[in-house]
C-alpha cells in the first residue's frame, strides 16, 4: 500500500475516534458531567454547581434531603456530608452511625436536627454535625419524633404518645387513642400537636397536657408524615384519598377538600404554594390544585417532584428522564435525558434541582428562563 494512502487512512481513523469521543461513545469527554451542558441547554436548564462528595469507592450515596439552606447527603455506610445548597460548599462531613444501622428521617428544630437511630433519639447540631444529646427509649420508637421549645413528642411501640420535658428528658405525660392504633407521624409547634395513626386517625392535642382538641378519621392508615403549611394540614390516607384540613380557631377544624387518587398512597404529599403532588406506586405522580383540590395533571412514569418554577413542575421519571410539566395547561411540555441521575432531593422552596449519581457526583441546576 502506498505510503501516502496509509497516512490518509491513519488520519481518517484518528478523526473518527475524536468524533466518537465527542458524541459520547466509549471513554467520553461528557463523562465529566452528571448531565451534559448540551442536554441542560436543550431542557432550558443551567448548572449552578457540581462536585464530588467525599465517599469511598466501596460505598454509595444512599439518600439526599434538604433542610432549610442545607443539603444532607448520607452514604451507604452512614457517612453524612452537609452542603450549602446554594453554593455547594461542604459545611461538615462525619460518620453519624455504624454501617448498617438505619438512620431515620431528619426532623429540624431551630438549628438542630433530630433523628431515630434504633431505639435511640439523637440530636445533632445542624451546622457542625456534632451530636448534642442522645436518649435511649426502652419501649422503642415507631416513627420520627417532634419537639417544640418545651417538650419532645415521641411515638412508642407501646402505641402511646410520650411527652418528655425538653430540658431534662423526663416524661411528663402520655396519650393513647381510644381504638389503640400505632402512632405513625407527629408534628408539633407551640400551639398544638397533631399526630396520625395506622387506623386513619388524625388527632390534635394541647402541647402541654393530654387534652384532645379535635380528631379527624380517614378511612385508612395515614401514609407518611402529615405536612403542615400554616394552619393547613395535608396528608395521604390508604383509603386512596389526599386530604386538606384547615385549623382556624382552635379547636375548630374544617375539611377543605379530599382528592381520590388512582391507587393507595404509601408516602406523604409534597406541598408548594399552589400545588400538592402525590406519588402512587404504579400510577405515577399526580398534581392537585392546592386551593380547589381538583386534579391538574397525572404523569404515569413520574416518580418524584424535584422542584417547581413559574408554573412548571420538574418531575424525575422511571425511564431516566426529567419531565417538565405545565401546571397551567395541565400537560407535559418536554423531557430531558437524566439517565445518569440515580439520587435526588425534593425541593418545594424554590426552583433549584438537586441531583446525583450513586458514586456521589452531585449537581445543582435550575431553569434558565
Amino acid at each position: 500500500m502506498p505510503t501516502k494512502l496509509k497516512c490518509r487512512l491513519v488520519f481518517l481513523t484518528w478523526l473518527l475516534v475524536l468524533c466518537a469521543a465527542g458524541r459520547g461513545y466509549g471513554a467520553t469527554a461528557s463523562s465529566r458531567w452528571l448531565v451534559t451542558p448540551e442536554l441542560l441547554e436543550e431542557g432550558k436548564l443551567e448548572i449552578l454547581w457540581e462536585d464530588k462528595l467525599p465517599i469511598q469507592k466501596t460505598e454509595e450515596l444512599e439518600s439526599m434531603s434538604i433542610v432549610g439552606e442545607r443539603i444532607y447527603a448520607l452514604s451507604s455506610r452512614n457517612y453524612m456530608i452537609c452542603l450549602d445548597r446554594n453554593k455547594g460548599k461542604t459545611i461538615f462531613s462525619r460518620s453519624v452511625a455504624a454501617a448498617g444501622l438505619p438512620v431515620g428521617r431528619l426532623v429540624p428544630y431551630e438549628d438542630e436536627l433530630m433523628f431515630v437511630l434504633g431505639n435511640r433519639l439523637v440530636e445533632m447540631n445542624g451546622q457542625t454535625g456534632k451530636e448534642l444529646r442522645a436518649k435511649t427509649i426502652e419501649i422503642g420508637l415507631a416513627c420520627p419524633g417532634a419537639r417544640n421549645s418545651s417538650f419532645y413528642y415521641l411515638s412508642g411501640k407501646d402505641r402511646r404518645l410520650h411527652v418528655l420535658h425538653a430540658e431534662n428528658g423526663v416524661e411528663f405525660f402520655e396519650v393513647a387513642v381510644e381504638n389503640d392504633p400505632m402512632i405513625t407521624s407527629i408534628a408539633a409547634d407551640e400551639d398544638f400537636v397533631v399526630f396520625g395513626t395506622d387506623a386513619g386517625n388524625v388527632v390534635s392535642i394541647l402541647p402541654d397536657r393530654p387534652r384532645r382538641l379535635w380528631q379527624f378519621d380517614a378511612g385508612g392508615a395515614i401514609a407518611g408524615p402529615i405536612v403542615r403549611e400554616g394552619r393547613s394540614l395535608f396528608f395521604a390516607s390508604k383509603d386512596t384519598n389526599i386530604y386538606r384540613v384547615d385549623v382556624f380557631n382552635l379547636p375548630v377544624k374544617e375539611l377543605v377538600w379530599k382528592y381520590q387518587t388512582a391507587g393507595v398512597p404509601e408516602t406523604s404529599p409534597h406541598v408548594t404554594q399552589k400545588v400538592v403532588y402525590q406519588y402512587i406506586r404504579g400510577k405515577g405522580v399526580t398534581a392537585i390544585d392546592r386551593e380547589s383540590g381538583k386534579g391538574i395533571w397525572s404523569l404515569g412514569e413520574g416518580v418524584e417532584l424535584l422542584a417547581e418554577a413559574k408554573g412548571k413542575s420538574y418531575v424525575i421519571s422511571k425511564n431516566g428522564t426529567l419531565a417538565v410539566m405545565d401546571n397551567v395547561r395541565g400537560k407535559k411540555l418536554y423531557s430531558v435525558n437524566f439517565r445518569q441521575v440515580k439520587r435526588y432531593a425534593v425541593n418545594t422552596a424554590d426552583s433549584k434541582i438537586y441531583i446525583a449519581d450513586k458514586s456521589g457526583r452531585i449537581a445543582c441546576v435550575q431553569p434558565a428562563d
